[in-house]
């Protein structure tokens, strides 16, 4: 059989998705430029509004970036020094960056093998080896810290297992911050979104998302007027009115510009997500006609479950030397993430040794992503599974 030509399949391809939007974005940043409105402003407003309706909730908050959001939403529970936060160590670095800049202290649980997101069944265990109840406060024992929240991860565009969290919430009496940095859209098995369940839910519009900015930008939406309130005035320094300050915030504050960027492409993102999911089913019935399944564990999705695929994750053997022959091949590729974060040198101090979290470990060593964006053909995703299949033949 003669061999397929070579091709060039990006990870991600910004620019084909930038061809079928320039004018309409074009007019919307000439709009602001017009203006001459570049920071908060009505454009925010419009965005604020219609990412809360999306995601199902009264409120939205547009900050500086999905690390700030994190941060910020933290602060509006005001984590400090004294306390914990429950969260998983198969993440991007922030998740647990954020808990540690606020001189809280992260608590790393494992993760579901299947989906990779915080597994509840892990938490629940710490909570019963390693926790009390003292004064009505949940106390971590080995760091004598009060438990403040639990922020769980919507990895790689699915949700997690989110009711035994709402159960351990209301039960200990914590906050739940959503990280929906990979998530917008996406659905629990009830229908609710991500990011409406919890006490604060955060975005990010990092470019690479499903609905990227031209920049950095995130966003905090919630149900509570209240928190509504304390995280619009923590991104404004704290001050309310203008240089009235009743507490210490930041400045955290979305620009006009990715905001009308963002509008434009708010409509666009279901469509997006159709072609994401469309490819992804494409690649699962690929591998399954090359017969790798013995070499290739395919992403599931939970039933009833709205995936949206910011990423598609594959479990394989040999992944490092996978990784190079695909990209010999001219296939752009991604580890997302090869050092979990319990065993980051930084977080050290924690006490936390290799074996810890060994299903973040794992997946930290076996996982894959390949190129999922809507703009994909299917001769490229039938060329990225034909690679595949040449290494492991």
């Amino acid at each position: 059989m003669a061999e397929k030509p070579k091709m060039t399949v990006p990870l991600l391809d910004l620019k084909a998705q930038y061809r079928t939007i320039k004018e309409p974005v074009q007019k919307a940043i000439d709009d602001v430029c017009e203006s001459q409105w570049f920071v908060m402003g009505p454009k925010v407003k419009e965005l604020e509004e219609r990412v809360a309706e999306y995601s199902q909730c009264k409120y939205g908050i547009g900050v500086s970036s999905g690390t700030d959001a994190l941060l910020v939403a933290l602060m509006a529970l005001e984590v400090g020094p004294g306390n914990a936060v429950i969260t998983t160590p198969y993440t991007f670095f922030a998740t647990g960056g954020v808990i540690a800049r606020l001189g809280a202290s992260p608590i790393f649980c494992d993760i579901d093998a299947t989906t990779f997101n915080l597994d509840p069944v892990t938490v629940e265990a710490m909570i019963e080896k390693d926790c009390d109840v003292s004064n009505g406060s949940l106390v971590h024992r080995p760091s004598g810290d009060t438990v403040k929240a639990i922020m769980p991860v919507h990895l790689y565009g699915q949700t997690v297992d989110i009711q035994p969290f709402e159960k351990l919430a209301r039960t200990y009496g914590i906050g739940i911050v959503e990280d929906a940095a990979q998530a917008i859209g996406s659905e629990f098995g009830d229908g609710r979104r991500a990011g409406s369940v919890g006490s604060i839910g955060c975005f990010s519009f990092f470019p690479s998302k499903n609905l990227g900015a031209f920049g950095d930008g995130g966003m905090c939406v919630t149900n509570d007027s209240e928190l509504a309130e304390r995280l619009q005035v923590l991104r404004l320094h704290g001050g309310k009115p203008k240089y009235y300050h009743s507490m210490i915030g930041g400045n955290f504050r979305l620009d006009a510009l990715q905001a009308a960027v963002l509008l434009v492409k708010l409509a666009y993102l279901d469509g997006w997500t159709s072609g994401r999911q469309s490819n992804a089913h494409a690649y699962n019935d690929a591998i399954e006609r090359a017969g790798l399944d013995k070499s290739v564990v395919r992403p599931i999705e939970q039933p009833g479950c709205r995936h949206i695929y910011n990423q598609y994750v594959i479990r394989v053997e040999r992944r490092d030397e996978l990784r190079q022959f695909l990209s010999d091949a001219g296939i752009g590729s991604e580890i997302y993430y090869p050092v979990p974060l319990h065993v980051q040198k930084c977080f050290a101090y924690l006490g936390y040794s290799e074996g810890d979290c060994p299903e973040s470990e794992k997946a930290a060593a076996e996982t894959l992503a390949v190129p999922v964006y809507p703009e994909l053909g299917p001769e490229q995703i039938e060329y990225v599974v034909d690679t595949i299949s040449s290494f492991y033949a």
